[in-house]
């Protein structure tokens, strides 16, 4: 299930309020209906994406319900070939062509994908990375080869996946004492292996 557009640049929004100086996306912005077979229309958030490559492929779900977007490789691109061979234990930024913003009160959650990582080792060495709601760069996608063979990425290939989760922001008080708990400061191993 894709919910993309296949809109022309001069069809898409720009965001573009004149009560809106600065640019600053309204929480409105980031709000679609969509229709889920089996289900009917449902409320989505919106995940905004700016293309700068014209080859990038756009995050796609590949299911009706899947929970991750799958995200390709674009490649060439920088200083990166048309392929990429990930050596044993090398960490490479593969680019994906495009920029998003994603709705303030959510994070982007980067996941490895199930069969790469089970098949060939191949998974992202902070995994789950995190796309923060307020950053606008081109979004790359950090790979670690975890097997004993290299493995080659090229254009288009789905090398992870995106979940747009809610983040709750806390404030900070600083105190003299916490609650007692029943575990109290045990940590590491302390309820078992």
């Amino acid at each position: 299930m894709s919910t993309t557009t296949d809109r022309s640049p001069s069809q898409l929004p720009n965001n573009s309020n004149p009560s809106n100086t600065n640019n600053t996306p309204r929480p409105t912005d980031f709000h679609a209906e969509i229709k889920v077979p089996g289900v009917g229309r449902v409320s989505a958030t919106q995940l905004r994406i700016k293309r700068l490559d014209d080859r990038a492929i756009l995050p796609q779900y590949k299911s009706t319900h899947a929970a991750g977007l799958d995200l390709a490789a674009c490649l060439p691109r920088h200083d990166m070939p048309a392929s990429v061979t990930v050596e044993p234990g090398e960490i490479v930024k593969i680019p994906l062509g495009y920029a998003c913003a994603i709705p303030f009160g959510h994070e982007g959650q980067v996941r490895p994908r199930s069969g790469l990582s089970t098949k060939h080792g191949i998974s992202l060495p902070n995994a789950p990375g995190t796309i923060d709601a307020d950053y606008r760069g081109e979004m790359f996608i950090a790979l670690i080869n975890l097997s004993k063979a290299p493995y080659t990425i090229n254009h288009g290939d789905r090398i992870a996946q995106m979940i747009i989760a809610p983040v709750a922001h806390a404030t900070i008080l600083e105190v003299k004492e916490l609650e007692d708990t029943a575990r109290g400061s045990a940590g590491f191993g302390s309820t078992g292996i």
